[in-house]
């Protein structure tokens, strides 16, 4: 703890190495005059670096080794010490101008999430916060987000809040690092759509280790990160890497339907999609949808219930709970997902069977995060 405050302690003055020279002079009882003659340089010159006027060259270091004794590293450390301390200072005096930019996001529930650590003043959660995002300042990230943004025009999920949005998209890319993973195929994932299907009667503790890991042989992360206030998704489809790709899905699916229904759907945008392409997925957006959207909602609830299957159920218009178990057991599904496709469609209003849906509690440490 103590080496950890050690390297995050930074000092708020710099100190010249023409202190220590004139330190050193005082010492010895040595004038700048003399030192200029015992150096050969011009007593201006000395004079200046004294009072911190001029810089300790490499080749003034040498010489002060020469004539003082003290070795020139030492000086080329204090000079580069210098420089890099009034470096910082300029920065946190650019900080403080600008630290009304940390009141756009929601830090305080990305501290309790543990994505930032705690602060005890404004500026010091600035510099978590462009630690967090990789970048410089704010109009870094500015830059940086208006190229997010343009990569997810697809989306309507800009409105509520650009910082929560690029916040929760973050987090997925840094959590996506530690899922080693193959190269994206796309003929793996297709023939790995099966066993994933397979995963749908379990709970997650059973299944999401084993998702993660197939999705992961077939180039694909999966991320399971908690929503931020004013980011109103379900998740995101996007490539890290030109060889690796990123299904981020948020804590929005407590029930069984809609987190399987929103994996396949952000599993239909990657195999309908380059690796230039990117998507953000936002409940109850239908009138918004394109092209892309549709189709990725039909892959969604093919994978799921096939055309075919949904016709059968619809012609044998019973909907009732005996109908939905008997179609569930011969489909090889839950209750819940064919009680979810049943509301969709409107053969049974949202009300009707939900008891028949599980809910899970995903917790505040999703478990799809974890590192194989």
């Amino acid at each position: 703890m103590a080496t950890e405050t050690a390297e995050r302690w930074q000092p708020n003055w710099a100190v010249h190495p023409g202190e220590i020279l004139a330190e050193a002079l005082e010492e010895r009882a040595m004038s700048q005059a003399e030192l200029a003659r015992r150096m050969d340089r011009p007593v201006k010159t000395v004079n200046e670096i004294v009072k911190g006027r001029s810089a300790i060259t490499p080749d003034t270091a040498i010489q002060l080794e020469f004539v003082l004794g003290i070795p020139s590293r030492l000086w080329n450390n204090l000079q580069r010490d210098y420089w890099e301390a009034e470096a910082r200072l300029q920065e946190l005096q650019r900080l403080e101008r600008e630290a009304a930019w940390v009141d756009g996001f929601p830090v305080n529930q990305m501290i309790e999430r543990g994505w930032l650590p705690p602060a005890s003043s404004k500026v010091e959660t600035m510099g978590h916060l462009l630690r967090f995002f990789a970048v410089s300042g704010p109009s870094a990230w500015e830059r940086q987000w208006a190229t997010t943004q343009a990569a997810f025009r697809r989306s309507p999920a800009f409105a509520p809040s650009p910082q929560a949005v690029s916040a929760w998209l973050r987090q997925g890319e840094i959590k996506a690092v530690n899922i080693a993973s193959a190269q994206f195929d796309v003929a793996k994932l297709r023939a790995a759509l099966p066993a994933i299907r397979a995963l749908v009667t379990l709970d997650p503790m059973a299944f999401m280790q084993d998702l993660v890991e197939i999705l992961a042989e077939s180039g694909v992360a999966l991320i399971m990160t908690p929503e931020l206030p004013g980011t109103h998704l379900s998740g995101a489809a996007r490539w890290i890497t030109p060889t690796k790709a990123l299904v981020q899905l948020s804590l929005r699916h407590r029930s069984e339907d809609q987190f399987w229904f929103a994996l396949f759907h952000e599993l239909g945008h990657l195999l309908r999609s380059g690796p230039r392409s990117a998507f953000l997925d936002t409940p109850g957006a239908d009138q918004l949808q394109g092209p892309d959207e549709d189709a990725a909602d039909r892959f969604a609830r093919n994978q799921l219930i096939s055309q075919a299957d949904f016709d059968r159920i619809h012609q044998a218009g019973q909907f009732g709970r005996d109908a939905v178990e008997r179609w569930a057991t011969e489909l090889g599904l839950t209750p819940g997902i064919v009680v979810g496709r049943l509301q969709h469609e409107g053969l049974i209003h949202p009300p009707q069977l939900n008891y028949m849906k599980r809910r899970w509690d995903w917790g505040d440490r999703p478990r799809a995060s974890r590192s194989r």
